[in-house]
């Protein structure tokens, strides 16, 4: 190739580049889509407590759909500014990446292989396993469980992983497994089970709605990371949603999620140190 003929190709794909980057930035991103829209597109469910479930009076409700809350309120300082879309859980990432949604919030558990169709936001709960008692039952706490080993019988939804998830957290226990969640609770008020085993959210949401009653062993295992999720390619829209997140957990919005939290889980959170930003500890 000669030195004229190579100026001529290096200044075709010059003015090439030049072309397309103007053309790039007009495609804008997620967040400037849904300014101009005027509100949040948020994908969730409806059949969950406390995650996500209709009021007596047909409003949706729980701690993901205040996760969307926080969201929209930082984008148009209204949190109702929300279109919702009932999903289903098979239906999570297949909504994100048509753009039926903009974000979904849905107790979706963080994993390798979603994060390569997703991406995820920053987490907003960590869930686990725990055992709930009766206040004022035989056993007092986790320690009490253990230390009676073969005594002990626990109550657990029913499915494959069940009785070696209990064993886990209770080697020697008698694992009880039945169809519904409903039936656990069930048959740790009947006496059949001494403690039920199954998600701490749930667990504080049951203990929640029966102040006095029950009560947490003290122990969770199998943790899993709960976070929303937006289409890939987009940092602006993903750096935006974790910054909204970010400041409900640590910074200005924290009134509003701790009292999404003390709602829904029953517990107070402590406010967020002053000094050192926490997440650099």
């Amino acid at each position: 190739m000669t030195i004229s003929l190579r100026a001529a190709t290096l200044s075709l794909a010059a003015a090439t580049f030049l072309i397309s980057v103007p053309a790039l930035a007009q495609q804008g991103s997620k967040l400037d889509e849904v300014l101009a829209r005027g509100h949040l597109v948020l994908g969730t469910g409806s059949t969950n407590a406390p995650w996500h479930f209709k009021s007596a009076d047909d409003k949706l409700q729980g701690f993901d759909v205040d996760m969307g809350r926080i969201v929209a309120k930082a984008l148009f300082g209204d949190p109702d500014k929300i279109e919702y879309v009932n999903q289903s859980s098979d239906a999570r990432i297949p909504n994100i990446t048509t753009d039926k949604v903009d974000l979904t919030c849905q107790f979706m558990t963080v994993t390798g292989e979603r994060a390569q169709q997703v991406a995820f936001t920053i987490p907003y709960y960590r869930e686990g396993v725990g055992l709930m008692l009766k206040d004022g039952g035989q056993y007092a706490d986790y320690e009490a469980l253990k230390a009676a080993g073969s005594s002990v019988t626990v109550s657990v939804l029913q499915n494959v992983y069940a009785e070696d998830m209990v064993h886990a957290a209770l080697p020697e226990a008698t694992v009880d497994q039945y169809d519904s969640v409903d039936l656990i609770y069930q048959a740790l008020e009947s006496g059949r089970a001494d403690a039920a085993a199954t998600d701490q959210s749930s667990l504080a949401w049951y203990m929640t709605q029966n102040p006095g009653r029950y009560k947490d062993a003290g122990y969770g295992w199998n943790p899993q990371t709960y976070a929303c999720a937006v289409k890939r390619g987009d940092q602006d829209w993903l750096n935006f949603v974790n910054t909204a997140l970010h400041e409900a957990m640590t910074g200005v919005e924290f009134d509003f999620y701790a009292t999404s939290f003390k709602t829904w889980f029953g517990k107070e959170l402590a406010p967020p140190q002053i000094g050192f930003p926490v997440e650099y500890k």
